[in-house]
């Protein structure tokens, strides 16, 4: 009887060459750059795990619908396919294209949400709570105690605690709500799922009190996966089936097409209801372009909407999602503390205990992305102390529940064997360092609002006036 093996749905037509600088350069480089990965050149990487945001491989048949993109200013063909097959796949009624997610949450908080509303949710990314501040607002996490620990199993940790979600509504009262956000799937708290019941029960509850639901659907086709092979009575439905059925509980949708779109620029806003699409359009105008474009070329239209269709094939998923799981084990093998279970789009290392003897106030997380680049030339970034900010009523730095490094899988790039490299990396810095390392990195330069982009940062010296890094 022959075994099961895993099936890689597609082959290489196109390579990029890829170089390993020496180990004396990439320290030379990475102190150059104060410590942060966001400041390096693409060139002074050899792995880049940074993101999954638009660093996927477009597939063949995307490059051939971006030849017939119409570059039409107005009501142009490419817009029309786009918003057909948004509303075949996601059951939504208008589209509104903007040139990436962030211009998307830009767009609906500038309509929605006025000064001192909240928007409660599940572990709001660091751009989404950074576009309700700006408008005003209060981010309010309503993850259940189960995503706030790295250990431990739950199917879908990235659910909305329910009871929370009432309390916090009665206690604003629900005018001073904006909308709730749902993220599918939550990538603050590790990559993971929300299970179609409680998004089901997000909607009750917002039924209840005349509440909008939004959905952030950058990574709504990995969710759906983890719906059919997670949840009770979903194990035969279609990956387009689930997809369609999460949407149906919700009013509207934001996205990064740079994720789950499979595209290297692109995004939009997705809604039911006639009146809030005409309250939509205008901002769109003015921040990002015409309403039928925004910010997104014809060619970038076609490339999306293809990507739609790509997405929710199951194969394509299974190998996806596959792949960051066989990563993962290659480094639970080796001891390392990762965010359990294993998300879809990344591998979280918990860094605090990973490095265990460092203090939580010196970024564990960002000097676990340090070593990493140092080690091996990996880039990786950190989602904990240094990307949740400041508390904005208090100025005092926020504690997360969990300081992580995300190690992120771009879609359709990276083989085993690249991983495997990755892996032993990962080991590498664990097996000579993690237990050994007593301080970390504190600010040299912070920059204002989303401060891990730009902010520098300097290694914590030892009482001996040496770099104190080492037991």
């Amino acid at each position: 009887m022959s075994r099961a093996r895993q099936i890689i749905p597609y082959k290489a037509k196109v390579v990029e060459p890829i170089a390993l600088l020496p180990y004396e350069e990439r320290v030379r480089r990475i102190e150059a750059c104060g410590n942060n990965l966001f400041r390096l050149a693409s060139h002074d990487v050899y792995i880049d795990l940074v993101t999954d945001s638009g660093t996927g491989a477009l597939s063949a048949a995307q490059m051939g619908r971006m030849m017939i993109g119409d570059e039409a200013y107005a009501g142009s063909r490419s817009f029309f396919e786009m918003e057909r097959q948004i509303r075949e796949t996601m059951g939504y009624r208008y589209t509104i294209p903007t040139h990436q997610g962030r211009a998307a949450e830009r767009v609906l908080d500038f309509v929605l949400i006025k000064k001192h509303m909240i928007v409660p949710g599940n572990s709001h990314f660091d751009t989404t709570k950074a576009h309700i501040e700006f408008a005003g607002g209060r981010a309010i996490d309503c993850t259940i105690d189960a995503g706030r620990s790295s250990t431990g199993y739950h199917p879908f940790k990235g659910d909305v605690d329910l009871a929370k979600l009432e309390s916090v509504i009665r206690e604003y009262g629900p005018r001073h709500v904006a909308y709730i956000l749902m993220t599918v799937t939550c990538n603050s708290g590790g990559g993971q799922p929300v299970s179609m019941e409680n998004i089901r029960e997000v909607r009750r509850i917002a039924d209840q009190y005349g509440l909008l639901v939004i959905l952030d659907a950058a990574r709504f086709a990995e969710n759906a996966w983890f719906i059919k092979h997670r949840e009770p009575g979903y194990a035969t439905k279609t990956i387009p089936e689930i997809v369609a059925e999460m949407c149906s509980y919700t009013d509207a949708a934001i996205m990064s097409a740079k994720k789950d779109a499979l595209v290297p620029m692109g995004g939009f806003i997705a809604v039911r209801d006639d009146l809030l699409y005409e309250r939509l359009k205008a901002p769109t105008i003015l921040f990002e372009g015409f309403y039928t474009y925004g910010g997104m070329s014809g060619a970038d239209m076609e490339a999306l909407a293809q990507g739609l269709r790509e997405v929710t094939e199951e194969p394509y998923l299974t190998y996806r999602i596959g792949q960051v799981k066989r990563f993962g084990e290659l480094l639970s093998a080796a001891g390392v503390p990762l965010v359990e279970p294993l998300g879809g789009h990344a591998v979280f290392i918990d860094a605090r205990r990973f490095f265990g003897n460092v203090p939580e106030d010196e970024f564990p997380g960002q000097l676990l992305c340090v070593e990493l680049y140092k080690e091996g030339g990996v880039r990786a970034v950190e989602v904990g102390s240094v990307l949740i900010g400041r508390d904005p009523d208090t100025g005092e730095n926020i504690r997360p529940n969990l300081d992580l490094c995300r190690i992120t899988i771009p879609r359709r790039v990276y083989t085993m064997e690249h991983l495997e490299y990755v892996a032993d990396v990962v080991r590498t810095v664990f097996e000579e360092k993690g237990q050994r390392m007593r301080h970390g990195l504190r600010f040299e330069v912070e920059a204002p609002g989303i401060r891990h982009f730009a902010s520098t940062f300097r290694y914590v010296r030892g009482a001996d006036g040496g770099t104190g890094d080492l037991l």
